[in-house]
């Protein structure tokens, strides 16, 4: 990934994550550089043309007996335009053959059961929001 682009990603990242949704955690946390790790990144061309904005993201783990998806994330500008789907969409092309595991804000669990994941574990809190373990079995 490029410098711009990894930049314009932790940046959303944090715009989103820390700022938006105040979770005071290492978004930086190693797993980004994992030799397995893939970055999904959605962009479109910036108003000057000259470059390409950032409008979403998410990155897939390689969990050895699984995929793990996760830092699924849209630009507030980028929302409501099914952009998520996309980025869904993309990201189970690359995790053939293992099944994918992910933490949905319990919120989001019925947009990820579109997707076809499945509840897979008890509701929990992480940083105040409720999340739900799912699982798409391959």
């Amino acid at each position: 990934m490029p410098p711009e682009t990894a930049y314009a990603v932790w940046r959303l990242r944090q715009a989103v994550f820390i700022l938006e949704q105040a979770c005071l955690y290492p978004d930086l946390d190693g797993r980004d550089t994992e030799a397995g790790t893939r970055h999904v990144v959605l962009t479109e061309d910036a108003p000057d043309a000259d470059s390409q904005e950032v409008l979403g993201y998410l990155r897939v783990l390689d969990d050895g007996p699984e995929w793990r998806i996760g830092r699924v994330v849209l630009a507030p500008a980028a929302r409501g335009r099914g952009l998520s789907d996309r980025l869904m969409e993309h990201a189970l092309t690359l995790t053939a053959g293992r099944d994918v595991v992910l933490d949905a804000q319990t919120p989001l669990a019925g947009w990820y059961a579109k997707h076809g994941f499945v509840a897979d574990g008890p509701e929990f809190l992480e940083d105040d929001i409720p999340h739900t373990p799912m699982r798409l079995r391959r």
